[in-house]
């Protein structure tokens, strides 16, 4: 079958850039039936084969500025939870990054999937609470989920992998997003990821100054592949990032549950580096949420800790690096703490050792140090 070149339809930079708007793209008789087709490829480079039972997703590499060249694709960067959707025969699995399956969690998630007309489907996005401009909002997405309301909620919908009997993943991801486009009109529950195809910088600069928190840029012609890659590149616009927690301190004055937590990350060979303490954004319902993770997770023990700057604070009760959260955050102080950092909600969705950075502030002198020896471990 010979390869057609996938042209999508042209997209402006603004319309590119509202997360919340429903898809104008009509699915035609003629295309319908083809997605239906378990009989003819879909397009190139299509497999015939099982749907796989999981699927690791793929994931973005963090780049500093966006790139450049008509080979690249550029798509909105939502602050949600990335979920993987499998469709079969009418039957919904939703399954997190991490492989926890959340079908029972999102009830109205799974009822608009099975909505779609197709036998069997795997699909990629981020489920995401959006603001009346569009604007995800992780705050607002983690208030829905603990509510239990997910029907407040948008799935957007970026990537297929796989569709009545056939495999995508060896496919150009331009052609992935052409069949996925055809799936539905996108109103509702589900959205489609809309792109920009070349114009990275433009979009860029057009995403952050409507408070997005950035884009990611993928090779158009790239094929699906798990893990972090080249091939995907995260630009964003604000200082926000996940750190794992290492400690908090008790609360003080009308504070309940904690006073603040520490926080921390990887670097690429593995060492836990101290990134200093968040004090602030927090509600009561997350203060009383956190202190009932802390609680229990086991203390430190004794794992080596690379800290520059002042010595590590006494009164902080040191645990295990198995919490992850969100922080947003001014700057690095010059010794490898943060600046002015904010609480923004816990990252159930990654695993401690995905938290993974370059050293922050790689001049300054760093000592090794065991916490637990600092102070108490728990609060009993």
């Amino acid at each position: 079958m010979a390869r057609r070149e996938a042209r999508p339809r042209k997209t402006s930079i603004k319309s590119a850039s509202v997360a919340g708007q429903d898809n104008p793209q009509q699915t035609g008789g003629h295309a319908q039936d083809k997605l239906n087709s378990e009989h003819e490829a879909p397009t190139a480079g299509a497999v015939q084969g099982r749907c796989p039972a999981r699927q690791a997703p793929q994931l973005s590499q963090l780049a500093e500025s966006p790139p450049e060249g008509d080979d690249w694709i550029s798509e909105i960067k939502f602050d949600g939870y990335r979920l993987l959707v499998f469709l079969t025969g009418g039957k919904v699995r939703i399954l997190s990054r991490n492989g926890l399956d959340w079908t029972t969690r999102l009830p109205s998630l799974a009822h608009a999937i099975a909505q779609l007309r197709v036998d069997t489907a795997l699909l990629d996005g981020e489920l995401v609470a959006l603001k009346a401009n569009g604007i995800s909002s992780f705050t607002d997405l983690q208030r829905a989920l603990s509510e239990g309301c997910d029907s407040r909620l948008f799935y957007q919908v970026f990537d297929l992998l796989y569709l009545n009997g056939w495999d995508l993943r060896c496919c150009a991801l331009l052609d992935r997003k052409k069949l996925l486009a055809a799936l539905s009109d996108w109103k509702g529950m589900l959205r489609y990821s809309d792109h920009l195809a070349g114009e990275a910088i433009e979009m860029y600069r057009h995403s952050c100054a409507m408070g997005l928190e950035g884009i990611v840029c993928k090779r158009a012609n790239s094929p699906y592949r798990p893990g972090r890659s080249s091939a995907w590149l995260k630009v964003k616009c604000c200082n926000r990032e996940e750190f794992v927690v290492i400690g908090w301190t008790p609360p003080q004055g009308h504070r309940s549950g904690l006073g603040s937590l520490h926080v921390g990350y990887h670097d690429p060979s593995g060492d836990l580096h101290y990134a200093g303490g968040v004090g602030t954004g927090f509600n009561a319902r997350e203060l009383s949420v956190l202190r009932g993770w802390l609680d229990r997770i086991p203390a430190m023990g004794s794992q080596r800790v690379l800290y520059a700057g002042d010595p590590l604070d006494r009164t902080v009760r040191w645990v295990q690096p198995e919490l992850v959260v969100e922080v947003g955050y001014a700057g690095w102080s010059g010794s490898g703490r943060l600046r002015h950092s904010v609480f923004l909600g816990i990252r159930e969705d990654k695993r401690a050792t995905e938290v993974v950075r370059k050293i922050a502030d790689p001049g300054a002198v760093r000592a090794p140090a065991k916490p637990s020896a600092g102070g108490p471990n728990r609060n009993r």
